[in-house]
């Protein structure tokens, strides 16, 4: 199958990058597959495993289609139905009552159904660009994985709960001035640098005060044996069963339970990634996507429409 996939990021992700890495790594797996993977996305791309076109954001999606293609896969809302089988994969939120395309997927079953959708994808790693987990390296602070910048990240919650603890913070994806002696600003890394950082993790603390649609964070740092402690919002609570950590909306619950972050077994919470939020996993589930709508179906019965009343921004933690 000849298979387009759309981004309107630059690819691949050097350094730090969500949606780009996904879009890259599920290329990567498709290819190896044996389809042909062309990427249409934002001007600076290259691959050295499919041909990259420059995405123009001015322009019609279906006026650059490039001839010969089989599939259309968009990883940003569509708002034009296209002449080619195609599906788009929201990787974002929305406002209240915004609709999407027949042919939306989702990234969890929360974020699904806060959409009145069943349709949804979990993302997965690329195990290979992680490398083998050390389990002998010491594990010598708590780490936040996020924009720092946005506050619905909640870096102040993650502050609160490592002082509480009396211990440092890693901080990556930010950066700052070493004034704090809990916070460690590790700055936007990648690669073997921030695979290090995290294997030196003894926990993530992910007290998001929105709703995740995934959080690849959480399976980041479960990958490397590190429970995580977060709030109940979006994903959290079914990527966070009782054994790799706690979900709660209480800080003081946060912290008693982060405190035990040894209880957790960490080659339990590697083997839990594994087995469900791998590369190939994913790529699965979006062939599954791709035969629907080859077959002349949609992927939803109804247009999906955000259906939180509420602004998340007004959620919170307690105490």
């Amino acid at each position: 199958m000849n298979i387009l996939l759309v981004c309107d990021q630059k690819i691949p992700a050097l350094l730090y990058g969500g949606t780009e890495r996904i879009v890259w790594w599920l290329g990567e797996e498709l290819n190896k597959r044996g389809h042909k993977i062309s990427f249409l996305a934002k001007s600076g791309s290259t691959c050295h495993f499919a041909k990259v076109y420059t995405y123009d954001p001015d322009k019609m999606i279906g006026e650059q289609i490039p001839e010969g293609i089989d599939m259309v896969h968009v990883h940003f809302p569509i708002e034009e139905e296209l002449s080619i089988p195609y599906i788009s994969t929201l990787h974002g939120n929305s406002k209240p009552s915004q609709e999407y395309d027949l042919n939306t997927v989702f990234i969890s079953k929360n974020h699904a159904e806060r959409h009145g959708s069943s349709a949804f994808v979990y993302n997965g790693l690329d195990f290979d660009e992680y490398g083998s987990v050390k389990w002998k390296m010491k594990r010598d602070h708590f780490l936040f994985l996020g924009k720092a910048s946005r506050s619905k990240k909640n870096l102040k919650g993650c502050v609160k709960i490592a002082k509480a603890l009396n211990e440092k913070l890693a901080v990556i994806g930010g950066r700052g001035l070493p004034l704090s002696k809990t916070v460690r600003y590790k700055g936007f890394i990648g690669g073997e640098k921030k695979s290090r950082v995290i294997n030196q993790s003894k926990a993530l603390l992910f007290p998001v005060i929105w709703h995740e649609p995934f959080g690849l964070a959480i399976v980041e740092s479960l990958y490397f044996g590190a429970p995580v402690f977060g709030s109940t919002y979006g994903s959290l609570p079914e990527l966070i069963p009782s054994e790799v950590g706690v979900t709660s909306n209480s800080y003081s619950k946060l912290i008693d339970a982060a405190r035990n972050y040894e209880e957790y077994n960490a080659k339990y919470c590697h083997e839990y990634v594994c087995d469900s939020f791998s590369v190939k996993l994913m790529c699965d589930g979006y062939l599954k996507m791709y035969d629907k709508v080859l077959n002349g179906h949609t992927i939803n019965m109804s247009i999906p429409i955000h259906q939180e009343s509420v602004d998340i921004r007004h959620y919170s933690m307690d105490d």
